[in-house]
This record gives structure tokens, C-alpha cells and sequence, in this order.
């Protein structure tokens, strides 16, 4: 665990604090990086604020939002909610790695947890928390791009990581009733499946409806209940553990697609909580901290049920498909663990269903303070939650609930990858175009040094994306394709004013042209 101790060093140091600049007013007709640039009222007839800088795109400036729209809720999260929160975005626990024992046998499996999290998961975090606190805003990744490459790919992100996400979130249902239909036959399939799954996608958007407060204190219950019959079923297995099984592998028969794509599935969306950093309580030291402790938490809670399990179970790799945890728990502790087992499974997809539905839905809310949406996707509930935002992934999970557990992952994978590499990509033009930014957190490496970080890790997308078939791939960019044709559809609406439009005045121009706030202090933009 070396490297996981060296990140320890990368995500928790901080720069020292720098007090916020007194403020200077603008000279009038200037914009924070547009300076002469002419003001113009707002459009769709709202009132006239001060000119904002433009988005890299010619004709698009910032505008206020309505006078009647409400105004945002304070930042509600804490480092203790905002772990359990990325654990749940990115893992949940170890249910749905069970696949890549099926596909590659003991041996690969766990070394694939041991590689991939230096490989993937350390990088992913580390750009998190250098871009995350450098934008700490709803938008979170799609501001990255866009200021790296202008509005359009910074939109062509946002449909690309939305999109992915509620895939991902349809995932939870299925998993969910897999692991309860050996115990309730029912739930295999027919109306009663469909019920459950429309029962359940209800009562969690409920949840997150509520607010993040509840989200993150239902995270920490959920994170607790899930993990512990994985701790009681390891116990159990130390007397039955024979170690030469953690070393059997058989390289003529791996299922290489299979395994690259739960591993990639099981170890990503580190970024997702970067759409949650305007609700963060001072984003600067909370954010990195929290992705640090949350990178031990994934690792150690996939490691300790995979070593338990191989080595206290012969192995039949047949077997070894999701919901088999339940199945050892049974064999290793009797009917009462098993039942424990499949209702921490229930609660722990759970949790995950409403960490990502956050996400997904505060980054539409995010995208349409940048005018990148129409203004009615801002509309906060009187939680402070993003409502229609919340609406339209809760509908999106519903469409894509019927897909089998490998294709969900599989497409879901496949945009993930093509947004990890504009994410990537951004990343570094930022540090070569802007390298005196303030970033109140900081990678510690330079340009050269996060280059070469971020090799292995396009590799791995390389062999993910090559590796998908060809009906992923042809759903998939017909998925991407969509995108590129919505963003001028929506620029078309706007130039018509069928809808409104309009740019939220109080965040921060695209150029970053903002001071750090002190890391004790809330953050000033």
C-alpha cells in the first residue's frame, strides 16, 4: 500500500491561507475578463447586471439570473456525509465485483483491485480535488471542460456524464432485486419486478428530494448497515481460509472484457462529486480531504470480502456472478447471514441509487446556471434541491431499468471513457494555459509529472473502449452523436426565445480569475 500512503501526502496537503483581495469595483462596461467589453441587458427581458465574462464562445455572455428565482442554499455537507457520499458514487461495497472472479479467477481479480486503484483511482481523485476546489460549483466538470475548450465540449461532457450516470443508476433496481430473488422467487421477474422497481425509484427520489443533509446522513446509516455482515462473514472464514486459492488463474480462459469492465466500473466516478461542490461547507480543505479517506474506504471494503471469499470457498467460477456474496455468506455462516447479507445489499444500492441521483441531478441544475440548459432546470425545490433535475434522472433510470446487469455496465463504461478523456485533456491545458490560477488545492506534481500520471490510466480507456462490443459501441456513439446535434438545437431555442435561458451572475467567470478563500473561511468567488 506504498502508493496509497504517498496519496495520502497528495490529497490532504493544502497551501497556506491567503486572506481574500478587498474588493474593487469594476470599471463600468468591464467584465471580470472581457475588459471594455460593452454590458448588455439580460436577455428574455430580465433586468441588466454586470457584464460577465464570455464562455470562449463568440455572442455568449453572462447573464443574471430572474429576480424571482430563488437563491441558492447554503453549502450543507460535511467531510463525514461527503465520504459516505463518494463511497456510494464510487463502490457502495463489494456487491457487483463478483463478476471478475467469474471472469479471470482469484489471482486477477485481486491483483485488478490492488492495480487498478493506483492506476485509476489515485489519478481520478487527484484531478478531482485540484479541479473540484479551483471550481467549486454545481457544474463541476463541466465548467472544466469548458473552460479548457469552450462551451461545446464542455456540453458534449455534460450530456456525456449525465447520460452515463443515469445508466449507472439503473443499474442499483437490478441489482437490488438480484440479490432478493433467491429469496423472494418472485421478484425474478413479471409485474411484480416492475413494481418494485417503480416502488423503489420513487421512494429514493424522495430521498433526494429532501436534501442533501438527509442524502448524507442516509449514506453514513446505509454505509454502516452494508458493510458489516462483510466484516462478521470475514471473521467466520479465518479458520476455512487456504491461501493457495487466492493463486489460482487460468490465462487461457479469462473473459477479458468482462473483467476490464467491473473493474473500470467498480473503481471509477471519483469526478461525480465534483457536480456536489457548491453544497460542500468550504470546499477547499473538505473536498480533498474527503477523497483521500474515501480512496482507503473503497479499497480495503473491495479486498477484505474478495480475500474472504476465495480462499474460504472452492472455487466455481460459474458461480461467481452478482448476488454470489449471499450464496458464501450462506455457506460460511448458515440461512441468517445470508438474509443479513441480502438486506445490507438492498440498503447498500440504495445509498447508491441516491448519491448518484445527487449528482446527476445538481450537475443539470450546475449546467443550467451557466446557461448551458434552460433556466427552468435551476429551479430549486424548498429543500434547496434541484427538482426538475431530480425528475428528469428518476425518468431516465425508469427507461433504462430493463437492461441486464454486463450491458448496463458495458455502455455506461463506454461514455464514461470518451468524458474521462476530454476530462483528462482539459486538465493539462489548464495547467499549461493557466499555471498561475489560483487552485486552492493543488496536484503535487508538474505539467510533465501529471502527464505521465495520466498515461496508464488512457491505456486502460484505450482497452476498455476496444474491448466493448459492437453493439455497445454502436449504441453508444449513437448516444454521443446525440449530443452533438442537441447543444446547436438548444442554442437555436435559446436565439429563438422559445425558452429562457440565463447565467447565474454570482459564480465565478469561465477564465478563473477568482481568489482562494482562506481554508478556513467559506470559499469567495
Amino acid at each position: 500500500m506504498g502508493s496509497v500512503e504517498r496519496s495520502e501526502v497528495a490529497l490532504s496537503s493544502l497551501p497556506p491561507p491567503q486572506p481574500p483581495p478587498p474588493p474593487v469595483a469594476a470599471p463600468a462596461g468591464a467584465g471580470s475578463a472581457d475588459a471594455g467589453q460593452e454590458q448588455k441587458p439580460a436577455q428574455n427581458g430580465g433586468p441588466a447586471t454586470g457584464a460577465a465574462p464570455a464562455m470562449g464562445e463568440e455572442g455568449t455572455e453572462y447573464r443574471g439570473l430572474p429576480g424571482g428565482a430563488p437563491a441558492p442554499s447554503p453549502a450543507s455537507l460535511s467531510i463525514v456525509p461527503l465520504i459516505f457520499i463518494i463511497f456510494y458514487e464510487v463502490s457502495g461495497g463489494p456487491f457487483g465485483i463478483e463478476d471478475s472472479v467469474g471472469a479471470a479467477g482469484p489471482l486477477l481479480a485481486i491483483a485488478g483491485f490492488l492495480a487498478l486503484p493506483v492506476i485509476w483511482s489515485v489519478p481520478e481523485a487527484l484531478i478531482t480535488a485540484e479541479l473540484g476546489t479551483m471550481f467549486p460549483e454545481n457544474s463541476g466538470y463541466v465548467v472544466w471542460v469548458a473552460s479548457a475548450l469552450g462551451p461545446y465540449w464542455g456540453f458534449q461532457q455534460g450530456w456525456m456524464k449525465w447520460l452515463s450516470g443515469v445508466i449507472d443508476n439503473a443499474l442499483y433496481p437490478v441489482l437490488f432485486l438480484d440479490y432478493l430473488k433467491s429469496g423472494v422467487p418472485a421478484l425474478g421477474g413479471g409485474a411484480p419486478r416492475t413494481v418494485a422497481v417503480l416502488g423503489l425509484t420513487a421512494l429514493l427520489t424522495l430521498l433526494n428530494y429532501r436534501g442533501l443533509t438527509v442524502v448524507g446522513w442516509a449514506a453514513i446509516c446505509l454505509g454502516v448497515f452494508s458493510l458489516l455482515p462483510f466484516l462478521v462473514m470475514g471473521f467466520i472464514s479465518i479458520p476455512k481460509l487456504r491461501p493457495a486459492r487466492w493463486l489460482e488463474v487460468d490465462l487461457h480462459n479469462v473473459d477479458w472484457n468482462l473483467y476490464l469492465n467491473t473493474l473500470f466500473w467498480n473503481l471509477n466516478y471519483w469526478d461525480s462529486i465534483s457536480t456536489l461542490s457548491g453544497e460542500i461547507k468550504n470546499t477547499a480543505k473538505t473536498l480533498p480531504k474527503a477523497l483521500f479517506y474515501a480512496v482507503i474506504f473503497v479499497v480495503v471494503g473491495y479486498l477484505y470480502p474478495l480475500l474472504a471469499g476465495t480462499g474460504a470457498v472452492p472455487l466455481d467460477r460459474g458461480q461467481w456472478t452478482d448476488g454470489y456474496f449471499a450464496d458464501i455468506a450462506k455457506l460460511l455462516g448458515g440461512a441468517w447471514l445470508m438474509w443479513w447479507m441480502q438486506a445490507a445489499a438492498a440498503m447498500s444500492n440504495m445509498g447508491m441509487f441516491v448519491a448518484e441521483m445527487s449528482s446527476d441531478s445538481y450537475q443539470l441544475l450546475g449546467m443550467a446556471e451557466r446557461g448551458m440548459l434552460p433556466a427552468f432546470f435551476a429551479t430549486r425545490s424548498r429543500y434547496g434541491t434541484p427538482l426538475v433535475g431530480i425528475l428528469f434522472s428518476a425518468s431516465g433510470v425508469l427507461l433504462l431499468s430493463t437492461m441486464s446487469f454486463q450491458e448496463i455496465v458495458a455502455a455506461e463504461n463506454f461514455l464514461y471513457c470518451f468524458g474521462m478523456l476530454l476530462e483528462f485533456l482539459s486538465f493539462v491545458l489548464l495547467r499549461v494555459r493557466r499555471p498561475d490560477a489560483p487552485r486552492p488545492y493543488r496536484v503535487p506534481l508538474g505539467t510533465a509529472g501529471c502527464v505521465v500520471m495520466l498515461v496508464p490510466a488512457t491505456a486502460l480507456i484505450v482497452a476498455v473502449l476496444a474491448l466493448s462490443t459492437l453493439k455497445v459501441a454502436l449504441v453508444s456513439l449513437g448516444a454521443l452523436a446525440i449530443g452533438l446535434v442537441l447543444q446547436p438545437l438548444l442554442k437555436f431555442v435559446e436565439k429563438k426565445q422559445w425558452l429562457r435561458f440565463s447565467v447565474n451572475s454570482d459564480l465565478p467567470g469561465i477564465d478563473v480569475n477568482h481568489q482562494p478563500a482562506a481554508p478556513d473561511d467559506p470559499l469567495l468567488v
